[in-house]
């Protein structure tokens, strides 16, 4: 099983960051409370700060204790994870919570429910208490994920203070100043954006993760009748089964058929592609339609699926007329394919920091300079729709 990539500095406090991220852990497998318990205690940056074996118990806590991130298991006695969501959310409206779930297809249900209640991020358990024991990569994924999910409230938080002192409201985060064809420098970095091809694109690719499930729906539902005249592929960092239902609800979202790519099966207009979980999702031109093509070869960018692979594919098949689109997510998973995209004369657009949960992905492309725009998640479809007709302004 692989899970996605987080590529997020080692453990240590970050600059500016006095105070070590506040976790409460809640779930009633005792092995595995008291293990996610030890790995928390056991990073410098991180402190925990309670560990519950059910829901009530930890919405009864929320304000007591104060966490920044809470690990909220899906299956518990009394009060589950999805009843305790919610009430832990009105308790303290900026509180990240990160859903760990099974990899079944109720869980993984919750867990895509969850998002759209407030949870910020799901991690998907090994199926026994053994195999949490002996997965490094579970770790590392809930790990990374408290990390930046709980160094970006903190952000926020200090924006917040900030705007109460000098009376001026605070943006959500110290985004890069960007100017077309111009380089600018701020606290953000330096972002220089590059001027869209003059070919109208006649592929959108879209590569997300951490939040994208959410920032996916917003898309693709903007998208309206577009999507009957382009295919869109789309990686979504997810194990199997989780991009099951990520298609299922992308066809809700739209309207229009949209599944797991499947090797050989040809790639037509008015259909939405998702690169299946544990599988890297390419395209080939074999004969006079491009195909999918599912390869099981090694993480890349610790993923699998990853994005790069699609969009440099994609980038030899279609050429100037890919057009690529990255959404929140951490890592830096996508950069080298939107590279790959405008070296072939192909454009790319990346989502502002400012709404996205974490800017990692999308951040890596604009530091790059691959990206034509970088755009609000609500302004991100209008500007696709407008590119695919023609109007590059």
């Amino acid at each position: 099983m692989s899970f996605a990539s987080l590529a997020s500095p080692p453990g240590g406090v970050a600059p500016g960051q006095a105070e070590p991220i506040k976790v409460m852990v809640v779930d009633d497998a005792v092995v595995v409370r008291g293990l996610v318990s030890r790995w928390v205690s056991d990073e410098p940056d991180m402190t925990l700060v309670a560990a519950h074996r059910s829901g009530r118990e930890a919405v009864g806590d929320i304000l007591r204790k104060n966490p920044d991130v809470v690990i909220l298991d899906i299956e518990m006695p009394d009060m589950d994870g999805i009843t305790a969501l919610p009430l832990m959310i009105a308790e303290k409206r900026d509180l990240i919570v990160i859903m760990a779930s099974t990899l079944t297809r109720r869980n993984a249900e919750v867990s895509l429910k969850c998002l759209s209640l407030g949870a910020a991020d799901y991690v998907p358990k090994p199926e026994t208490n053994a195999g949490v024991t002996t997965s490094p990569a579970f770790k590392r994924e809930l790990l990374d994920k408290i990390r930046a999910l709980g160094r970006r409230r903190r952000i926020g938080q200090r924006q917040f203070h900030a705007s109460q002192t000098n009376g001026t409201p605070a943006p959500r985060l110290a985004a890069p100043s960007i100017v077309p064809s111009h380089s600018a420098s701020s606290n953000g970095g330096t972002v220089k954006l590059r001027p869209f091809g003059t070919t109208i694109p006649k592929i959108l690719l879209i590569g997300s993760s951490t939040g994208g499930p959410q920032a996916l729906t917003v898309v693709l539902k903007s998208l309206g009748n577009l999507i009957d005249r382009i295919p869109v592929l789309i990686t979504q960092h997810m194990p199997p089964t989780f991009t099951t239902i990520l298609a299922e609800h992308a066809a809700k979202a739209t309207g229009r058929p949209a599944a797991e790519g499947k090797d050989g099966e040809p790639i037509m207009p008015g259909r939405i592609y998702v690169a299946p979980g544990g599988k890297h999702m390419v395209v080939k031109r074999t004969g006079p339609s491009p195909v999918i093509h599912l390869e099981d070869g090694p993480p890349i960018n610790f993923c699998k699926p990853a994005v790069d692979p699609l969009f440099k594919s994609a980038s030899q098949v279609w050429g100037a007329q890919a057009f690529g689109c990255i959404l929140t997510g951490m890592g830096s998973d996508g950069a080298h394919g939107c590279g790959d995209i405008v070296s072939a004369g192909g454009s790319v657009i990346a989502q502002d920091e400012a709404s996205s949960v974490v800017w990692g992905m999308p951040g890596a492309v604009a530091h790059a300079g691959h990206a034509s725009a970088i755009l609000p998640l609500d302004q991100i479809a209008p500007k696709i729709v407008r590119v695919f007709s023609g109007d590059r302004s």
